[in-house]
């Protein structure tokens, strides 16, 4: 039998690879999912028996026979098929259902992984056709797309890179339980990415074919006898370690491939040739991880400790290599080329610091191979900053032990510069670019700390530490009030941890602290007056950053109230000294989830867009630089969505070019999990926010999407979110009943289970949508397949306004125009798309009492369906995703696989909620829980 993944002809397999549009550039992901549900199928049958692989298959067909029945208009027939599968499910042992749940899974698994590899394909095909382009149809979310829509509506290349000069994107990593794959599993799926990836280079001869293939099915196999769901609930440190798993991952060796791809798109149209090294630093990363304290009694000040500890390790380490590897390689002789001055005089005083001479250090060793001399002694500063002891055996580390830690990133680049410096006066230019200039990049970018930790804890806690210590005096800022709460006394202990922290050589590793729950001017001043009783030094200076206190609007009426509360805070005179030692600068977090679990999709949209419009204003007005802090979520339900979307998204004139952006959970993986995806995702959060903020539509006679508001759009928001609004608050928090449907009708019980945070997901007390967390919400309903946070109000205010006069008219035209309305509708379809009410309404069937299943059911099912019709109305579509092939392809390619997890999930809540309540059961429930999520690309 040939290789599955050998092609007719490797010329036609090139053609694939390159192709820009139309069915052939999709080939390669057909054959890779047809291939790999082969090999899947073999592993199944080897692994677990024929029996149950006869059972998947039966699970699949049935379920695509009825798919086909639904879309054919046969309802009667649908249905039938329906209850022979739920009859079939009933009949299953819990192991059974627990293997075959776990089949199902492993499906989706090879499905993301091939979906994954072809993103990366896609990336490669879309550079390669791009080199030489003169037309427009080099992709406006690649930077150098964004730069040809800049020059050609007249934006000089100077303009060009003033705007380009503003631009600062900060991608926050955040630990938020919503990543269900074990720390193992991950690392799997990127081993079979990795040979996928192989698969792709070509000609292959056909015995190298075969080898990947057997190592794919060696890998599935692997999986299959892998415990997929964590035997116990990750803890802190494990999610710590985790999110550093991807700067090793993709991060560290992707920044510099991609300021060469600015570098070149900049060259190829603006004629501007400037160094990689020489742009404006583009890029910052931030974390969560460690320091979110709100809600997590696991986060400690030991484990924030901790965290710093292990990013500035991780950082030191991966500088260490890099200078090894630059040591092995730069072997510039003196006998060759000269070397600086200044590389000589910097090398004398190291020895000179040492007591001692060159000869007493490196003896004949490099003799004339300076630049190798000098690398050591900076690379021994590093290991000394790291607090690495050199081994025994190796004499010359032991020789340069004595040589100072670095006491800042600055210490580091100016001895790194020196290096450059010398190789480019020295024809050395082509070495100092790919050497050195790397290294530079990475020490600008990450600095002796790798990223800032944020810290967050909630309002009322701070509020409830100042209202005991009420000891504390002005003149007494570092006495810590005796008979504390431990609560109370935990938020005090964390202000001495970041004290503590910012006593050492990176005091900019902790900058930020968001207050969730923040309503007034007083609950961002009581971080000011915590942090000076903890010991914290609150504004900045020379040396330190300060700490700054991030106000997070997380409500409806909050993010209402944010710009008059920010207005006072902006205009006492003591917090403007504040502002002052701060460069001036503001942050502030817009919460999309908890937002959107207050108000609706559509209301919790526009409220974050007034409030961002808003918050600019005042910002303005009060000489304030505002960072905005967008808590995104990785589903639609809780702000997710698109990248570039939603970052042109935003208002136009309230955007100065820095951004904050939460990325959360599952997202880290399919974002940062290999090379080509992370830099494809930073290239696009870096061309949307230079589109954003340069916006070249609006320059544009003849473009379209500007983003600039017309009144009848701004009016027409305003009534759909407010009708919206009030919809969703009658119907569903209002409405006690929802939420005893909620609790019985999807596994939201079970998430605990599922293990998939270290986190509660939810605070003390009993279940109320008050105490209820937004990814729970999300989760829940996500699950059970109605996914109602993303669309529950949105039907109800476009067809009320649909029939106003002229309202339908507008709505298509806010469609066809406004950035904002856009996002929102795809996201809705989106949403749309994934739910199936036939699937909802077995889990509906869970809850006990009849009467308020069917109210609740009714209402929501009126409510989707209205939803729907309004969606077609105004995209003018006569199906979901009629626009979106891609995604439509992909849905329907994973329903019959995620249909039949669903229906033994429903089945395995009913036998745990009839009395069967064991370890076997839930953690079936569990498997179903991680297959479902895979198959929907959403957790929570």
């Amino acid at each position: 039998m040939p290789p599955l993944w050998k092609p007719e002809s490797w010329a036609d397999r090139l053609a694939e690879l390159e192709a820009r549009s139309g069915d052939l550039k999709e080939v390669p992901l057909r054959r890779d999912v047809r291939s790999l549900g082969m090999l899947l199928g073999e592993v199944l049958r080897e692994q677990a028996g024929v029996e149950l692989f006869n059972k998947v298959e039966e699970l699949r067909l049935a379920a695509i026979r009825r798919r086909e029945a639904h879309s054919e208009g046969s309802a009667k027939e649908a249905e039938d098929l329906m209850q022979a599968a739920v009859l079939g499910v009933n009949t299953l042992g819990v192991d059974q259902a627990y293997r075959l749940s776990r089949a199902f899974a492993f499906y989706f698994e090879l499905i993301n992984l091939a979906e994954t590899n072809h993103r990366k394909r896609r990336r490669l095909s879309l550079q390669i056709s791009e080199d030489g382009q003169r037309g427009d149809d080099i992709q406006r979310g690649s930077f150098r797309g964004t730069l040809r829509a800049m020059r050609r509506v007249g934006i000089t290349a100077e303009e060009a890179l003033a705007w380009l000069r503003r631009i600062r994107v900060i991608p926050v990593f955040t630990a938020h339980p919503t990543e269900i794959a074990r720390r193992s599993v991950l690392l799997k799926r990127r081993r079979m990415g990795d040979f996928l990836e192989q698969l792709d280079r070509i000609p292959i001869p056909d015995e190298e074919l075969t080898s990947l293939e057997d190592a794919l099915t060696a890998e599935i196999t692997a999986l299959w006898q892998t415990d997929e769901v964590r035997s116990r609930r990750p803890t802190v440190s494990d999610e710590i370690r985790m999110g550093l798993d991807y700067y090793d991952v993709s991060i560290f060796e992707t920044l510099p491939g991609l300021y060469q791809e600015v570098s070149a798109a900049l060259a190829a149209e603006y004629d501007l040739h400037i160094d990689a090294a020489e742009l404006p630093l583009l890029l910052s990363f931030g974390s969560w991880i460690g320091g979110d304290r709100d809600g997590n009694p696991y986060v400690t000040t030991e484990v924030t400790r901790e965290a710093i500890r292990a990013a500035r390790s991780r950082l030191l380490r991966y500088y260490d290599a890099r200078l090894l590897e630059t040591i092995d390689l730069l072997t510039t002789s003196a006998q060759q080329l000269p070397v600086s001055e200044e590389l000589r005089t910097r090398l004398g005083s190291f020895l000179a610091d040492l007591g001692t001479d060159a000869a007493q250090i490196f003896g004949q060793r490099f003799e004339f191979e300076i630049y190798r001399r000098y690398l050591f002694c900076v690379r021994s500063r590093l290991l000394r900053t790291a607090g690495i002891t050199p081994s025994d055996h190796d004499l010359l580390e032991t020789a340069l032990v004595s040589l100072p830690a670095y006491c800042s990133a600055q210490e580091l680049l100016e001895d790194l510069g020196i290096v450059r410096r010398s190789l480019a006066a020295h024809g050395g230019i082509r070495v100092a670019e790919t050497q050195i200039d790397p290294l530079l990049l990475l020490v600008r970018t990450f600095g002796l700390h790798l990223h800032t930790l944020d810290i967050r804890q909630h309002a009322r806690q701070h509020q409830k530490a100042l209202e005991e210590a009420s000891a504390w005096r002005e003149q007494q800022p570092i006495a810590v009030p005796s008979g504390l709460s431990p609560e109370s006394r935990d938020v005090l202990e964390a202000f001495r941890a970041i004290a503590e922290v910012k006593a050492g050589c990176s005091p900019e590793a902790i900058r930020q602290y968001v207050i969730s729950g923040a309503a007034t001017v007083e609950d961002i001043l009581a971080v000011v007056w915590l942090a000076r009783l903890g010991g914290v030094e609150v504004a900045g200076n020379g040396r330190d950053p300060g700490i700054m206190p991030v106000p997070l609007f997380e409500s409806i009426e909050d993010l209402r109230n944010a710009p008059e509360v920010c207005r006072r805070l902006w205009t006492s005179p003591d917090y403007q000294k504040l502002l002052a030692s701060w460069d001036n600068t503001q942050e502030v977090m817009l919460g999309y989830s908890d937002s959107n679990k207050d108000g609706g999709m559509l209301a919790s949209t526009w409220e974050i867009f007034r409030a961002h419009r808003a918050l600019h204003e005042v910002a303005h007005e009060c000489g304030v630089q505002l960072r905005l802090f967008h808590g995104r979520g990785g589903t639609v339900g809780r702000g997710g969505g698109p990248t570039h979307r939603s970052i042109y998204a935003q208002p136009v004139g309230a955007f100065d070019g820095q951004i904050r952006i939460t990325e959360q959970g599952e997202v880290l993986n399919w974002k940062y999990s290999d090379v080509v995806l992370a830099e494809r995702n930073l290239e696009l959060m870096i061309a949307a926010s230079l589109d954003a903020l340069a916006r070249p539509d609006a320059l544009d006679p003849d473009g379209h999407r500007s983003g600039v508001m017309r009144p009848a759009w701004e009016a027409a928001f305003d009534e759909l979110s407010e009708t919206s609004f009030h919809f969703y608050r009658h119907h569903i928090l209002d409405d006690p009943e929802v939420l005893e449907f909620f609790e019985t009708a999807t596994p939201v019980s079970e998430l605990e289970h599922a293990r998939i945070g270290s986190r509660p997901s939810r605070r003390k007390g009993k279940m109320s949508l008050a105490n209820l967390r937004a990814i729970p919400w999300v989760f829940g309903w996500t699950q059970s397949r109605l996914l109602v946070p993303a669309w529950f109000g949105v039907g109800h205010a476009l067809g009320e306004y649909a029939e106003k006069p002229g309202g339908a008219a507008l709505l298509r035209e806010m469609m066809e125009e406004f950035p904002l309305f856009i996002d929102l509708i795809r996201n809705v379809e989106m949403a749309l798309a994934k739910a199936d009410l036939g699937i909802a309404s077995l889990y509906a069937s869970l809850v006990p009492d009849a009467a308020l299943r069917e109210r609740v059911f009714a209402k929501l099912k009126a409510e989707f369906e209205r939803t729907l019709s309004a969606v077609l109305a105004v995209t003018g579509q006569s199906e979901l995703l009629q626009t979106n092939q891609v995604l439509a392809r992909s849905i329907r390619l994973r329903n019959p696989y995620v249909d039949p997890m669903s229906l033994i999930q429903v089945d395995l809540l009913r036998r745990k909620r009839a009395g069967e309540d064991t370890e076997e059961v839930n953690r079936a429930i569990s498997g179903t829980i991680n297959g479902i999520s895979a198959g929907l690309r959403n957790t929570g």
